[in-house]
């Protein structure tokens, strides 16, 4: 495919590397001398020029692009630059945007006012994959299944009912809930309607928060234990994993040195999480606040020695599992000797996001790290007159085991029930397994 990469910066790079190594044909726009030179010795393509200037856009091959990445350091180029490109041809845009500002959709939505398909938040995604190596993928549906507008949680079966051991077709659901995977046993499946859940399994429950709240109920389910997890650093990256794990339950603990900010996170996050004024590093400040009780230490700060650091000494208190995010590749293979399990990579992050772009026709988006286990997360735009817009959900003759889990339709959230039928342009979220994706996209795709 013919990509188009806007900023030869630390991300830019690392992402227009990655992707001429999988044999794209890779160009970067770049406006430093000494970065052109550097990337022109990896054997990827360099315009030199400002990535603003339709010119230069156009010498880059804009106007031909499959897929365009703006990744300049300014949230404001790559928008204005992203747009551009997509004016002149571009068949997709994603473009790195950090400001919360222009990630508030209920505002204003830039997205769309710019033509970007998707916006890429490094803090943000980071913080995501923090969140599912410690073994939780519902905080990483959230932003899946239509940014958080639906809710979704995962439930123990603790006791008897009148909706277990039956076929799901048979418990007569309310219309905005499904059941998203069933854990039996330590293992997951996407649940299909022949699937019933019985005792003891652990059943993710996806819709409006009211019903599901409702179907809690009717299951008699029992709490499951979140772990105690402390977050070394309260920037961005510290401040969205807390989120993510404190909208789960979690009981969150996050180490901050400056009091200002300490002073932001606690009016964000009230009695939800615990805010401590203090070095991490130190390991006083540690045993003090109990990290060697920790199920989880997350050092998540912007130095990667500090991470490092505040990581042994929780480990050496006794925090059962470590995570530490790194920037730097020379470091990666030495954090496991010091006790750390876990090493999360920015970068890598930001360019598994931009591989899982790298799709033509109907299919916009698919990622097979998301979820703890087989099922791939696939977004795909619906064609015109494809058999998805002839026929209702029943009646579609989906791959079988895949959920639909929502459709965003002009920016509204739409749980589909059975007799939906799917409309030009309607964005699908769907669970499936990797070998059904090419059978499932025909079934959006313009027929030709």
């Amino acid at each position: 495919m013919q990509v188009l990469v806007l900023g030869g910066g630390t991300v830019g790079s690392f992402i227009a590397k990655r992707l001429s190594e999988q044999d794209h044909d890779v160009t970067v726009v770049e406006c430093r001398k000494d970065v052109c030179k550097e990337l022109d010795q990896n054997d990827v393509r360099v315009i030199p020029g400002d990535a603003l200037k339709a010119s230069v856009l156009f010498q880059a091959g804009a106007t031909t692009a499959d897929v365009c990445f703006a990744l300049t350091a300014s949230d404001e180029a790559n928008l204005l630059a992203g747009s551009v490109a997509r004016g002149m041809g571009a068949r997709r845009v994603a473009a790195r945007v950090n400001s919360i500002a222009y990630r508030d959709f209920a505002s204003f939505d830039y997205r769309r006012h710019f033509l970007i398909d998707r916006f890429f938040t490094q803090d943000y995604l980071t913080a995501m994959e923090i969140a599912r190596r410690i073994r939780e993928p519902g905080a990483m549906l959230i932003e899946h299944f239509a940014s958080g507008e639906l809710e979704l949680q995962d439930v123990l079966i603790t006791r008897e009912s009148s909706l277990i051991d039956r076929p799901l077709s048979e418990l007569k659901l309310p219309r905005d809930v499904r059941v998203g995977a069933i854990t039996r046993d330590g293992k997951s499946h996407i649940a299909t309607a022949d699937d019933r859940i019985t005792l003891g399994d652990r059943v993710a429950l996806m819709g409006t928060r009211e019903q599901v709240e409702k179907i809690k109920k009717e299951l008699k389910t029992g709490s499951v234990r979140r772990p105690y997890v402390m977050i070394a650093g309260g920037g961005e990256t510290g401040a969205n994993t807390a989120r993510a794990l404190c909208r789960r339950g979690y009981d969150v603990k996050i180490f901050e040195r400056g009091m200002d900010r300490c002073q932001q996170l606690a009016f964000q996050f009230g009695d939800a999480a615990t805010i401590v004024h203090g070095d991490s590093r130190r390991k006083s400040v540690l045993d003090e606040n109990d990290a060697g009780k920790a199920d989880f230490f997350i050092g998540c700060t912007g130095d990667d020695e500090f991470n490092i650091m505040t990581c042994v000494e929780a480990h050496e208190l006794g925090a059962k599992t470590c995570v530490s995010v790194i920037r730097h590749g020379d470091y990666a293979s030495v954090v496991e000797k010091l006790g750390i399990t876990e090493a999360v990579s920015p970068f890598e992050v930001m360019a598994r996001q931009a591989e899982g772009f790298m799709h033509s026709g109907a299919l916009v988006f698919q990622n097979s790290t998301i979820l703890n286990g087989p099922a791939d997360v696939v977004e795909i735009e619906v064609g015109a007159d494809s058999p998805a817009t002839r026929s209702t959900l029943r009646e579609l003759a989906t791959p079988r085991p895949t959920l639909i889990a929502s459709v965003i339709r002009d920016n509204t959230v739409l749980m589909p029930h059975a007799d939906f039928v799917f409309e030009k342009c309607d964005l699908v979220v769907a669970l499936t397994n990797a070998p059904n994706v090419p059978e499932l996209v025909s079934l959006f795709e313009t027929i030709v």
